[in-house]
């Protein structure tokens, strides 16, 4: 039965997006509850499938009985039980959130549309998480793609319509860039599979050499446009400043990731180290991450609009995943795996704290934060221990993460990473920390005791309030989810 888990798990989801069209709209809150019972369900189906990997190994599931060759295969492991657990676990609090600040922005009768797509959206990344098929990989990726950008132009206004636009036109080239490398791959083995075609690479990679590295090139690029990794990030501010608070939430601080993932899977279960290694790759990536992790506080520096500051932040804490993973090593992927949990965790309390900021004061401008700490002090205070995360201050998660990067970086004997990542979070606290000082040590425009401190909704503050602890816990107590980041990391062959 337990084996039935990961197919029932995206059947559940997508039976979820067709059920909610039959609820009427005076029943909205029955739309939320029956949503919420089955992403717990899936979550607890989750945590099921981690304790049975963890306990008995990795195992595969064959839809319809078919030969990996023939049908799709999906491979439940360590890797895979552990990132769809700890995206279904944050998404559970992003939905919560979503449910108090009636979707920030989005018209009612979008309501139900709105959540029919998240259900699909979830659907489409535990597919990605799971499947161990290149083309299935490639019809999640489109599935998520079609459904993210529907959920950035849900509010209608121009600029949401112009940053769809942009989205999809941008992400349909890395659609098409990734496949066609996966259709590379397949002229020369004739599988799909990424068993067997990392089985079959070493015997292909003399005769059609050219073939791999277009297939490499291809593929990189056009995961590297979907995760917004530098220079390819251009769709990622304008994207995130538009949707609302809870869909940034779950694009910055989930989506990016699971095609970081993608990436993963691609260089260490399909490609392998030495044949990266004799490409050269990881010097590419390595040089990219370090632009990539200055040049986005650069331009975060840069930004007036507080969503599209979290935009370009998000741009550099992918140089650090990607430098992570760039180092090759077990030290290195280690690292990059917290750090994908560390600022998923980091980036959703940041997003849904300024929601929550401007559900009540109906303000965006960074400029005019003055004394918002006073008026809003359970947001604000998330906020900052989020930015102190993201600036890599002791007793957060954030500087576990660099602290791991660091030490990776020491053991594969590249002192200059160690560099680059202080000065990375020097540019960090030059656009975070202002915004601290500005909140708490400048007085309100509006005098204090003219408003209700903090009146928004207990079904956001919750969850902003469990995302500021878990920052906090996991800063103080990182091997609560080492055990089964290290079970990640030996599942791609460390």
């Amino acid at each position: 039965m337990i084996e039935q888990l990961p197919i029932l798990n995206l059947l559940v989801l997508l039976s979820t997006a067709l059920v909610i069209p039959l609820f009427k709209k005076r029943t909205f809150n029955m739309t939320l509850w029956f949503g919420f019972f089955t992403l717990f369900f899936v979550f607890i189906s989750s945590i099921v499938l981690t304790y049975h990997v963890y306990v008995h190994g990795a195992f595969y599931y064959h839809l319809g009985g078919h030969a990996p060759f023939l049908g799709i295969e999906l491979l439940i492991d360590g890797f895979a039980t552990f990132f769809t657990t700890f995206v279904l676990g944050l998404l559970i609090l992003i939905y919560s959130y979503s449910a108090g600040d009636a979707t920030e922005g989005i018209s009612e009768k979008e309501y139900g549309r709105y959540y029919i797509l998240l259900f699909i959206l979830l659907f489409a990344m535990l597919g990605i998480i799971y499947t161990n098929d290149l083309f299935n990989i490639y019809v999640f990726m489109e599935i998520l793609s079609i459904t993210t950008c529907s959920i950035i132009s849900i509010k209608r206004k121009k600029e949401n319509y112009t940053s769809a636009f942009r989205y999809v036109m941008l992400n349909e080239v890395g659609s098409l860039s990734f496949l066609f490398g996966v259709a590379l791959i397949y002229m020369i083995t004739g599988f799909t599979n990424i068993g067997l075609v990392a089985d079959a690479l070493p015997d292909v990679w003399a005769l059609y050499p050219a073939n791999i590295i277009l297939a490499v090139g291809f593929m990189v690029i056009g995961i590297g446009i979907k995760a917004a990794i530098f220079p390819f990030h251009v769709w990622l501010p304008d994207a995130h400043a538009s949707a609302p608070s809870s869909s940034s939430a779950i694009l910055s601080g989930i989506v990016i990731k699971v095609y970081a993932l993608i990436f993963v899977k691609m260089l260490f279960r399909l490609y392998g180290v030495d044949l990266l290694t004799e490409l050269n790759i990881p010097i590419i990536l390595t040089v990219t991450a370090s632009v990539g992790m200055v040049l986005g506080s650069m331009f975060a520096m840069a930004q007036k609009d507080i969503k599209r500051m979290l935009g370009y932040s998000s741009v550099a804490q992918m140089g650090y995943i990607v430098l992570g993973i760039s180092l090759f090593s077990y030290l290195g992927l280690r690292a990059a795996f917290f750090h994908i949990t560390s600022h998923a965790l980091l980036k959703s309390a940041l997003f849904l704290s300024v929601g929550a900021i401007i559900y009540k004061q109906k303000e965006r401008r960074i400029n005019h934060y003055d004394g918002i700490g006073k008026l809003m002090p359970l947001s604000m205070g998330v906020f900052t221990i989020a930015a102190l995360g993201m600036i890599g201050i002791p007793i957060t998660s954030g500087f576990i993460s660099k602290y791991n990067l660091g030490l990776a970086a020491l053991d594969a004997n590249q002192t200059i990473l160690i560099g680059v990542l202080v000065f990375s979070g020097l540019l960090n606290a030059m656009y975070y920390l202002p915004i601290i000082i500005q909140a708490f040590l400048k007085e309100p425009k509006t005098p204090v005791y003219m408003i209700k401190l903090e009146k928004i909704p207990l079904t956001m503050m919750l969850p902003i309030a469990i995302l500021g602890l878990a920052i906090l816990t996991l800063g103080i107590y990182p091997n609560l989810v080492m055990n089964l980041i290290d079970l990640a990391v030996e599942s791609l062959g460390f």
